[in-house]
């Protein structure tokens, strides 16, 4: 089955990090996508580059910024094939922002 493996970040976590342990963590991102179960993963840009997207009465309104202030903001994700819940919680352990701060939501995907 397929996981999504949606990575929320605290602002400011990586960047309070010396060159030398954000190297460490960035190394870590980058062995989880040469992982043989990854499937797919992709970073955003900012949560300030964003924009919220409603349509009211047929009208299309834009918002700069994210839908809600969080403490949190969704900064990526991964796409796993894993064998159960309990190996994606496993590699989700892995993925450096659920120790910084953050958290990582693992679900399933519905496959078509």
């Amino acid at each position: 089955m397929r996981y999504a493996m949606l990575i929320y970040t605290t602002p400011g976590s990586y960047e309070a990090l010396g060159q030398e342990q954000r190297d460490a963590v960035s190394g870590e991102y980058m062995a989880l996508t040469e992982d043989s179960r990854c499937v797919g993963s992709g970073q955003l840009h900012p949560v300030e580059t964003a924009t919220t997207v409603r349509v009211q009465d047929g009208r299309t309104l834009t918002t700069d910024g994210p839908f809600a202030d969080t403490k949190e903001f969704f900064g990526g994700y991964y796409l796993f094939d894993a064998g159960d819940l309990d190996e994606a919680i496993g590699i989700a352990a892995k993925i450096p922002a659920a120790r910084m701060g953050g958290s990582v939501e693992v679900r399933p995907v519905v496959e078509r």
